[in-house]
């Protein structure tokens, strides 16, 4: 006999619980089936360690500043420490996800889910579950390329698990995967390289910013490749040997691929029930999340609309609004902010200078450089940016990116009046928190250039 249900989620990181959770309250009876850990990749193997990760990295940065305030600082550093209070952590939100379902009335399943039709799920226990609706909430993976070796390099995943911190490491990548895994390890004391295959690091972000954090890097010591790609990986003693496009070898700890990720769609039965799934393996889907199966579903990374956490919370949302509450809702995939929790730190939302004098005939620039309050008793000479994108005639914000402390915290404020069409003359009439670095939003006196028909003039 099968259990029926109205909905079955299958996948329960941030957006398939959030959809269960809601769905629920909303009426709904819902099971979610989960094979590995409730919390998905951002609680587990995400999001939440990196920035722990993050956190202990920049230790290093306090400490050298620390004499210029009148600090002496004799410290070291255990790595088998940081992992034991992370997995701490990590099991004390486990929970918190498991008890929210369980509060909600969503009926949880530890197991492995097949969909074997429209309207059924097998899972690997045995059971069989009928359901008038799916959501597949899969979430994605770590990509390795298709090299020879490859299984002897890590990715993200393993990354949090090392038993023991490597001496040196190749990073392999530009995303803020690659930069926020170079920050950390560098940040630890490894000795840090990473390789692109393209021109610059940080592809689709504003240049200044992707400028500016490349200096950041360099000058932390990360060695930093352009044009470069691994093309084979050998064992070398206790290191990876490994082989370059361009014919150089050389031995590393560790090598990592942060070579970007792919859907968990594979071995789930979608193709046999029906469901489109593009060249990348993700869920085709409408603006309302159903895919080309009617009773079917998709949120989250598994779509490939953008990777990002709070966009499956988003998503997760708007479906059980959608389906449960008959308030169809959509999710503003053109304004959302982010953060690279690189060091220095990145906050953007908006559109890059680029995107803007494509799109707009006149735009106004508006940026500032300084040196961060923290460094200025020390010698430290690197520089914080905050730039704002407008358009010349409305003075309309367009975009808004920042480089340095804070920045994360800083862009999520930053994104209300971008969503209601915020002008320059607002940011303006704002009085300025003194002293702080988020005050030179609010006290540009005048852009610094203007872009027309994509030239740079004078304002």
């Amino acid at each position: 006999m099968s259990e029926k249900f109205d909905l079955v989620v299958i996948g329960g990181g941030s957006g398939g619980v959030r959809a269960a959770r809601v769905s629920a309250q909303l009426g709904a009876k819902v099971a979610i089936v989960e094979e590995y850990r409730y919390g998905g990749t951002c609680v587990i193997r995400g999001c939440v360690p990196k920035k722990l990760f993050v956190y202990a990295s920049r230790f290093g940065d306090l400490f050298d500043v620390a004499p210029s305030f009148g600090w002496t600082v004799d410290a070291s550093f255990d790595w088998p420490t940081l992992l034991a209070n992370k997995d701490k952590e990590i099991g004390r939100l486990e929970k918190i996800y498991e008890t929210l379902l369980d509060g909600s009335g969503v009926k949880a399943f530890k197991a492995r889910a097949n969909v074997t039709g429209p309207n059924s799920v097998k899972l690997s226990t045995g059971e069989e579950l009928e359901a008038e609706r799916i959501l597949i909430a899969t979430g994605g993976a770590p990509f390795k390329p298709h090299i020879e070796g490859s299984d002897l390099g890590i990715t993200s995943n393993e990354a949090f698990h090392l038993e023991k911190l490597p001496r040196t490491i190749l990073i392999e990548g530009g995303g803020y995967i690659a930069v926020e895994f170079a920050t950390i390890f560098s940040g630890l004391g490894v000795d840090t390289t990473l390789v692109y295959r393209r021109d610059k690091i940080l592809r689709g972000f504003d240049h200044d910013v992707r400028d500016g954090l490349e200096d950041a890097l360099r000058e932390r010591g990360v060695r930093i490749r352009y044009g470069y790609h691994i093309s084979q990986l050998r064992k070398d003693g206790e290191g990876v040997c490994v082989s370059f496009s361009h014919g150089e070898e050389a031995t590393f700890d560790k090598v990592m691929f942060a070579t970007g990720r792919h859907p968990n769609t594979s071995h789930l039965g979608l193709e046999v029930a029906g469901v489109q799934l593009d060249q990348t393996g993700a869920v085709v889907v409408d603006e309302y999340s159903r895919s080309s199966v009617p009773s079917i579903y998709a949120v989250g990374d598994v779509t490939g609309r953008a990777a990002l956490t709070p966009v499956a919370i988003r998503e997760g949302a708007a479906f059980a609004q959608t389906v449960y509450n008959n308030t169809p809702t959509t999710v503003p995939y053109h304004l959302i902010p982010t953060a690279v929790f690189s060091e220095p730190e990145i906050g953007t939302v908006g559109m890059s200078e680029l995107d803007a004098a494509e799109h707009y005939r006149s735009i106004d620039i508006y940026i500032a450089r300084f040196r961060p309050m923290m460094n200025t008793l020390s010698d430290r000479q690197e520089k914080m940016l905050l730039k704002l994108i407008t358009e010349t005639d409305s003075g309309r914000i367009l975009g808004c990116h920042i480089l340095g402390p804070g920045a994360g915290e800083m862009i999520q404020l930053v994104a209300i009046p971008l969503g209601m069409g915020g002008t320059m003359a607002d940011f303006n009439h704002a009085i300025a928190v003194h002293p702080t670095a988020a005050e030179e939003l609010v006290t540009f006196k005048s852009p610094s250039y203007r872009m027309v028909d994509g030239e740079k003039r004078n304002p």
